[in-house]
């Protein structure tokens, strides 16, 4: 059984679906119609839409598991996927879950339990403190030792929620308060820690596979630096400025994580690194990452067929020196968001919705043309991946891929993507976890769609005149130039 929606339901379910394992699809009333549930062998409604009232039900996934006779349940990501009262549900109901143990998911679900595991391996933390804050006289102290900015982080949950940058004494405990109401009404753990705030930060990922045979590997790294929000949009491997003495120092320290809690199925360590190329370890996702198709193409490894194997209780077939780095994949998430509303949702019907295609294209999606794109759950429709020789060609054919994109009756994050990958700042490789806040402004999509509207009136305008004229148009011989090459010089 998939216990998810949406593109990652459909990739868990094309993967089980070439090892001859039949899948069960669970759906809310409002994805009675979706792509998931149509590919599915087998389909169970679990609820209405809110996510609270079905997908986010564990009863109801475990039911319909007894029902099906399903065997084993991924979780994909989000909803449940690291939930370890979920996990535990799911082993007292004798059925298998495709993901690591309850206990891995309780220590690495909290990012204080998390760094006190992986400072059994003298895996390197940013200066801060290592327990959560009682006593704020104290913390205002230690902040003052460690140097301002300083960074107030939340012991649970993500996304950038009870997450506050504090840039002096002055301001400490208004902030601290701030971080502390925040944590407690997003994750219902008001529990808080301070660590130094690195200014010009790169978000670097190790993707890891663990067997329950005690053999741990990690598929090295993905740079998640380019996001909005603290959430990532844009992702690739490997990263452009890790040197292979780095990459092998983070892709141990990633391991030795995983080993720190008997971690088995795949998991992502996330590291946070500074201009000087020092690198923190960060948090661990236990669990699929929606990047994961980046790690696929430069690795050769299918991810997901790896987890149910896993689950299967059967060794990896594969050992580190096994493993090596082919060619560079770009990963763009495509979401029904504004950017220039600063990416505010905006639900509606895909009334165009035609994908790329093409050498090097990937799409992972779970939409298609006339499907709306529902108000209850994340506004991604799909992963637009590309991947070439280098990183050169990897962006030159996210270009090409963005541009054959169709998508119509909503606004989406094409647009943006390509501004990212045509910035000089991506492009060269210097840029950070601020690209947005430091190069991107709605007008810049604006110009954009200025142009390409002033582009259709000179076609237009062209061929009306054409037609008056009772010209008939024909192929343009060598000698000739097309009217649009003309109008588009005219423009530009």
């Amino acid at each position: 059984m998939v216990a998810n929606r949406g593109e990652i339901a459909v990739r868990v379910m094309r993967s089980a679906r070439e090892m001859g394992i039949k899948t069960v699809a669970v759906y809310s009333e409002a994805d009675r119609n979706a792509l998931h549930v149509r590919y599915a062998d087998e389909a169970i409604c679990i609820g209405p839409a809110p996510s609270n009232q079905s997908y986010l039900i564990g009863d109801k996934i475990i039911e319909a598991c007894k029902k099906t006779g399903a065997e084993a349940i991924h979780p994909g990501y989000g909803f449940l996927s690291e939930n370890a009262v979920f996990a535990r549900q799911v082993r007292e109901a004798g059925l298998i879950l495709v993901g690591p143990s309850p206990e891995a998911m309780e220590i690495m679900g909290n990012k204080l339990s998390a760094k006190a595991a992986a400072l059994k391996y003298n895996i390197p933390m940013v200066p801060g403190t290592e327990e959560a804050i009682t006593d704020v006289a104290e913390a205002k102290k230690r902040a003052s030792e460690v140097g301002f900015p300083i960074l107030i982080k939340a012991a649970a949950g993500g996304g950038g929620k009870g997450m506050r940058i504090v840039d002096n004494a002055e301001a400490f405990e208004e902030q601290m308060a701030l971080a502390v109401s925040e944590a407690t009404s997003a994750f219902g753990d008001g529990s808080v820690f301070i660590e130094r705030y690195v200014s010009s930060p790169r978000h670097i990922e190790i993707q890891v596979l663990g067997d329950t045979h005690g053999n741990i590997v990690h598929l090295f790294e993905r740079d998640c630096s380019v996001q909005r929000r603290h959430q990532k949009v844009v992702e690739e491997a490997p990263s452009f400025i890790l040197t292979p003495e780095l990459r092998a120092q983070m892709g141990k320290c990633a391991v030795d994580v995983a080993h720190s809690v008997n971690y088995t199925g795949a998991g992502t360590v996330e590291f946070i690194m500074d201009d000087n190329l020092n690198f923190y370890f960060l948090e661990m996702n236990t669990r699929l990452q929606v990047e994961h198709p980046v790690s696929e193409l430069i690795t050769g490894i299918d991810l997901v067929k790896e987890q149910i194997k896993i689950a299967m209780g059967e060794a990896l077939s594969f050992k580190q020196e096994d493993l090596s780095i082919t060619g560079h994949a770009i990963e763009l998430r495509v979401y029904a968001e504004d950017p220039a509303n600063d990416f505010l949702p905006d639900i509606g019907t895909l009334q165009t919705y035609k994908t790329p295609k093409g050498p090097g294209v990937r799409v992972d999606d779970g939409f298609e043309q006339g499907m709306e794109i529902p108000i209850y759950y994340d506004p991604m429709i799909a992963k637009l991946i590309t991947y070439g020789s280098d990183r050169t060609e990897a962006i030159e054919r996210m270009v090409r891929a963005i541009d054959e994109y169709q998508i119509t009756g909503i606004t989406t994050t094409l647009g943006f993507g390509k501004f990212v990958m045509q910035h000089e700042a991506f492009t060269s490789g210097n840029f950070d976890t601020h690209f947005v806040k430091k190069y991107f402004n709605a007008s810049v999509l604006k110009d954009e769609d200025a142009d390409e509207a002033k582009v259709a009136a000179f076609i237009m305008s062209n061929l009306l005149e054409t037609a008056k004229n009772g010209h008939v148009t024909g192929a343009i011989t060598n000698t000739e130039t097309s009217n649009w090459v003309k109008n588009r010089k005219q423009i530009s």
